[in-house]
């Protein structure tokens, strides 16, 4: 059943994030009277479909795509095919203004931005957005990070790595991602900021490194609950459960649910003992962390800090939208930055139809519907924006190829064919061997050895 559900996540997601893709190139299209020869979930030969007027509905062969076939436009002919020879002029997609391909092009990756704004302003005007609380630390760890900075238990965090006001979210992010690497921050102690340096510390696992700051944030009191466990875990095997209200661990009150994952990181392979409220009765589960299927080592429970919901306007609603897209961009676009500077490796930032398919089925799985939506409006995210670069066969490429064509025109020249053609070919191989790239590292992350149980936690905190 596990699976069934992981496929049809898998589809539905990946499916509804091409398909908006590509209506909204249909829609533009269609506003200016332009000819739709196919709408395409996928690529390759035809599976099936309908034809409704001058337009093939079809899904096609390879799930990884689509693409909306305009009359006239040969530019993708070695994925879309060749396009009817007997077209109107008034239909003819190549002979439109050079403003109006633009938009069309620009339709696709805008339609999915729109998405991924609309999910998260959904949620927060029809359930609220979190009451989180300002970023304060309770907890420093002995020898730590926190306290070579000189962080101390009542700081307030009012700059981090340059984010103003940050919350405890973007601060967690950028460190993960920042090991041993001097990040400045400022606190407000005592009615007065005192600009410090943090350098996160390095935590090896899998061959890939991330920073911890080795002190723990204080919640504001509000309760930490466990929202997930794991099939086949310790803590599953040891009566832990969904809903259970985490008082102590090991006798120490719980401040945080990044408490809970601090101190399991810091006592691998040693029992911790949860004092848990379960319905009013409280009980004391003692349980230790080991390597699960995965290859992380952890108790496998996912605690989160149970903030109350407070029901926003429209505009702090939108506000919110935008603040949650712009963390998710500025977070991919700093891992790809390592990745491409070498300091971070394929495995562990690209991921294709596989990674895609884990992701989906574990979120729907864990969270239902919440967790469908919220990965429809990720891969939304990074679907738009990737169809922005200027690679040949994705949007940005056309759009970059039309306005250089713009450009040539201005100074009396102009872009032939078969250049344009030969541009094509190049972006095509680069999109297909991106591809081959992408579903080889998924299987090379599948199939590989897990690494020695003792390393400690790194990308996956144990918890």
């Amino acid at each position: 059943m596990t699976v069934v559900i992981g496929i049809l996540a898998f589809i539905l997601i990946l499916g509804a994030a091409v398909v908006l893709h590509e209506f909204g190139h249909f829609v533009v299209a269609k506003l200016f009277k332009i000819r739709v020869e196919t709408f395409s979930v996928g690529f390759g030969p035809r599976l099936f479909g309908r034809k409704w007027g001058q337009t093939d509905y079809r899904v096609s062969a390879i799930p990884l795509g689509g693409y909306v076939k305009l009359g006239g436009d040969e530019s993708n002919a070695p994925i879309e095919g060749e396009g009817a020879a007997d077209i109107p002029p008034k239909e003819r997609f190549d002979l439109r203004p050079r403003w109006q391909r633009i938009l069309v092009a620009l339709a696709g990756p805008v339609m999915n931005i729109l998405t991924a704004l609309s999910i998260p302003l959904a949620g927060a005007l029809m359930y609220g957005v979190p009451a989180v609380p300002a970023p304060v630390v309770s907890y420093v760890s002995a020898g730590g990070a926190a306290q070579a900075a000189g962080l101390q238990p009542g700081d307030r965090i009012v700059s981090f790595n340059g984010s103003e006001n940050p919350q405890w979210d973007t601060i967690h992010g950028d460190a993960l991602l920042s090991p041993g690497q001097p990040l400045p921050v400022v606190v407000e102690r005592n009615g007065q900021r005192i600009p410090l340096t943090i350098a996160p510390t390095a935590h090896v696992e899998e061959g890939e490194t991330a920073g911890f700051l080795d002190f723990v944030p204080d919640n504001g009191g509000f309760p930490v609950v466990i929202r997930d466990v794991t099939k086949d875990s310790p803590a599953s095997e040891s009566g832990l459960q969904p809903g259970d209200r985490v008082l102590a661990i090991n006798e120490q009150s719980v401040r945080s649910a990044e408490h809970i994952t601090q101190f399991v990181r810091e006592h691998k392979a040693e029992p911790v003992t949860l004092t848990i409220d379960r319905n009013g009765e409280k009980k004391d589960i003692t349980v230790t962390a080991r390597r699960l299927a995965d290859g992380t080592e952890r108790l496998g429970i996912l605690p989160v800090d149970d903030f109350p919901l407070v029901r926003p306007s429209f505009s702090a609603a939108g506000a919110y939208a935008v603040r949650t897209n712009f963390e998710i961009l500025r977070l991919t676009g700093k891992a790809l930055g390592q990745f491409f500077t070498g300091k971070r490796s394929a495995r562990n930032t690209l991921s294709g139809p596989v990674g895609i398919y884990k992701v989906a089925s574990t979120s729907v799985e864990r969270f239902g519907w919440g967790g469908f939506f919220t990965t429809l409006a990720f891969l939304s995210l990074n679907l738009g924006i990737f169809n922005l670069l200027p690679i040949p066969v994705l949007d940005g490429g056309a759009i970059f190829i039309l306005l250089l064509e713009a450009v040539l025109t201005a100074v009396g020249l102009t872009l032939s064919m078969r250049v344009r053609d030969r541009i094509q070919q190049v972006g095509f191989v680069m999109v297909l061997l991106l591809m081959v790239f992408v579903i080889t590292n998924d299987v090379l992350k599948q199939f590989s050895r897990p690494p020695d149980s003792s390393k400690p936690a790194a990308t996956t905190p144990g918890k």
